[in-house]
């Protein structure tokens, strides 16, 4: 069975709103507020190298598909399988995406053979992947900023208690952690 691993950057306040660009009066607060330390990016690296498979909601597809496929950096991901989770897509432009209509077809994704499968950016899709059980990892770097408001990665989930197991960490000079968590079940 594949991991699905959730992959997020993250203000202390836990909002990942906006984190290089968009709608949030901060956006862009990932650079803008903190000094850069390349070694603090060193998992997203890896991330790109190690997944088999990209896994978008609807809105981070719409940011990322007119602006990745230009970047070199971003080479692996747009070579990869690309899944869109909606049911208002219908011919993705960028190149080796398919569309999902439903989280049953992401359990079903998760059967298949092959590696990693990453969520990046999308809350709203990590949200309803792991109130489903479909989260496998969680890769977070928590930036030292309070941005009070914007959308967030963990709300209010009522009763429901997930564990969590720290499998690495690190801290860096400019106040960025890595956390990365493995879902106990």
């Amino acid at each position: 069975m594949r991991q699905v691993i959730v992959t997020e950057f993250l203000s202390l306040d836990g909002v990942i709103d906006s984190p290089g660009n968009g709608p949030h009066p901060h956006a862009g607060w990932t650079f803008k507020q903190v000094a850069f330390d390349a070694a603090a990016y060193e998992i997203k690296g890896r991330e790109q190298l190690e997944a088999t498979a990209l896994l978008l909601g609807r809105i981070s597809y719409d940011e990322f598909a007119p602006v990745w496929p230009t970047m070199a950096e971003f080479s692996e991901y747009n070579a990869m399988p690309k899944y869109v989770v909606s049911t208002t897509l219908r011919d993705p432009e960028w190149n080796n995406t398919s569309v999902l209509g439903s989280l049953d077809e992401v359990a079903a994704l998760k059967e298949t053979e092959g590696g990693n499968i990453l969520v990046h950016g999308s809350g709203t899709l990590a949200k309803a992947l792991a109130a489903a059980g479909l989260v496998d990892r969680y890769h977070l770097l928590v930036f030292p900023v309070l941005l009070g408001e914007g959308r967030r990665l963990f709300d209010e989930t009522g009763d429901r208690l997930q564990k969590l197991e720290l499998v690495e960490h690190g801290a860096y000079s400019n106040g960025v952690v890595k956390a990365v968590y493995d879902v106990v079940r």
